[in-house]
């Protein structure tokens, strides 16, 4: 099993309830796109499975490793087995772009390697590698100061390839590309894990792009599970439940709101180009 989440919650220090009483569990190799409205909780349940975040309360296993009393040691070697996909990638400016993919395994290397690789990047051919997937290869040696937004999500999702971890988290890991673009980067995240049989979590805004290249999809609302279906039974009605609180129109690839006719018309009209 990848993670078992059962009775989970998760409060602020503020007084805010970002999760409340969630249970969700995931076998190895599932492919799960979490959608829904803007603060709903997806951010937040992505850092919990990803142990940035303690759960306040309920039981939260991950890796089969429970988050519970995690020594700072158990915590860093159950972390160099999960990826993370940031919607904005916490990576420097003055860093180059082969340093930022290479940080991938930092936590699988000794110190003194980590530290060499810093000044003196030492798996060049592996970092290539990784950035050619995503058609970077050529940035290999820029200045991340220099690179788009798009880019830089780019080399994040390098990186995350070139860490090969078991558990893959993808918060938002699109939101800066283009309709095409973002399609192809989703089924490259897609293949990495289907190839390893690493589980993948996405928390998309587009659901047509859920719809069509995820087998489950959870929704996500107020901080709780709306719903938890495979793909094909999700309903044009169960989403606009889903997203009342923003009005009729659904997010949508193209960035442009707009209905969805039938959420199984447009999965089988889009899985054609997954």
């Amino acid at each position: 099993m990848s993670f078992l989440l059962d009775g989970v919650a998760l409060t602020h220090a503020n007084g805010f309830t970002a999760l409340a009483e969630i249970t969700l569990q995931a076998e190895r190799g599932e492919r799960i796109a979490l959608i829904g409205p803007s603060g709903a909780g997806k951010t937040s349940l992505i850092s919990l499975l990803g142990t940035a975040l303690a759960p306040t309360t309920g039981r939260a296993t991950v890796l089969d490793t429970a988050l519970d009393k995690l020594s700072p040691s158990q915590r860093k070697a159950l972390r160099c087995r999960i990826g993370t996909v940031h919607q904005a990638p916490p990576i420097p400016g003055r860093q180059r772009v082969v340093t930022a993919v290479l940080a991938g395994r930092l936590g699988q290397w000794p110190a003194w390697k980590s530290l060499v690789s810093l000044i003196h990047p030492v798996d060049i051919p592996g970092a290539r590698r990784a950035l050619e997937r995503v058609d970077l290869d050529d940035k290999l040696f820029a200045r991340c100061d220099q690179l788009s937004g798009g880019q830089l999500q780019r080399v994040g999702i390098a990186r995350a390839i070139y860490q090969q971890a078991d558990l893959l988290l993808a918060d938002e890991p699109v939101s800066a590309l283009d309709p095409a673009l973002a399609l192809a980067t989703i089924n490259l995240l897609i293949d990495d894990a289907g190839q390893r049989g690493a589980t993948l979590v996405a928390s998309l805004h587009a659901v047509d792009l859920a719809l069509s290249c995820f087998s489950r999809i959870v929704g996500v609302k107020a901080g709780g599970i709306h719903f938890d279906l495979p793909a094909g039974e999700v309903t044009t009605a169960l989403l606009h439940e889903l997203y009342a609180s923003e009005g009729e129109e659904l997010p949508v690839l193209a960035h442009e709101p707009r209905s969805i006719p039938g959420a199984a018309a447009q999965t089988a009209a889009l899985a054609a180009c997954c």
